[in-house]
């Protein structure tokens, strides 16, 4: 099943606070996903803030066209998630 995104905020640079339905939240940072032609204009970041969600396609998409998976967003942050507990 496709994790629900219910909110995601820019925080800065590159990074991304999420929440999922499940309770999931952290910040993630996706400096290092953007690349390839179609998430070249995300390297500015005045570009990158730009993401909205799409509640339809349960994910973050830019004005360029660029989008990311859901699954793809819910398991950095589930990463994200499991490294602050462990502290």
């Amino acid at each position: 099943m496709t994790p629900e995104l219910t909110s995601a905020q820019y925080v800065g640079g590159y990074t991304i606070r999420v929440r999922f339905a499940d309770g999931i939240n952290a910040e993630i940072d996706l400096e290092s996903e953007i690349w390839g032609e179609v998430f070249e204009p995300l390297k500015d970041p005045e570009v990158f803030r730009r993401f909205r969600l799409d509640r339809e396609l349960n994910t973050l998409t830019w004005p360029s066209g660029a989008d990311l998976a859901p699954e793809f967003l819910y398991e950095k942050a589930a990463q994200r998630a499991d490294a602050a507990d462990e502290s």
